[in-house]
């Protein structure tokens, strides 16, 4: 299964650059995960190129309002896409404005990681990590410690 990664714009932040791209390196071992940015915009005009951008995929969109899930129950939400055949998921991480209504109805799930507000940089940052994560606990590595 494919993971696509679409973001609001390169980081400009340097730490968050610099945690999209060592994330991204060490997912190569573990199957195609994508990295694309979409052109920054009004909520509207960035959820509808996250949308445009993830057509024919299952849509994750990463928002506040979303579900809190621990990383093992995210792990076994991905073996069961595995299980479906799905072949490409798309996770959005839309701008410092959030997603527009209607990302979210298009979306097969809304992830929350807390319900604090972050910084959707930061935000893109866990989200690499966390998919980190979960590859590390599908293959029995020993990085996942919780």
């Amino acid at each position: 299964m494919e993971a696509l990664v679409l973001a609001a714009d390169k980081p400009t932040l340097e730490y968050a650059a610099e945690g999209v791209e060592l994330y991204r390196k060490r997912l190569q071992g573990f199957g195609k995960v994508e990295v694309r940015y979409v052109r920054g915009g009004s909520s509207e005009e960035v959820s509808a190129r996250l949308l445009r951008a993830s057509e024919g995929c299952l849509r994750i969109a990463v928002d506040e309002r979303g579900k809190n899930m621990s990383t093992r129950e995210l792990t076994k939400l991905w073996k069961e896409w595995q299980l479906r055949s799905v072949r490409r998921v798309a996770f959005m991480v839309g701008a410092a404005d959030g997603h527009s209504e209607e990302l979210r109805v298009a979306s097969d799930l809304i992830l929350s990681f807390g319900r604090h507000t972050m910084q959707h940089e930061l935000a893109l940052v866990v989200l690499m990590e966390q998919i980190y994560r979960v590859h590390t606990l599908l293959a029995g590595l020993p990085y996942h410690r919780g």
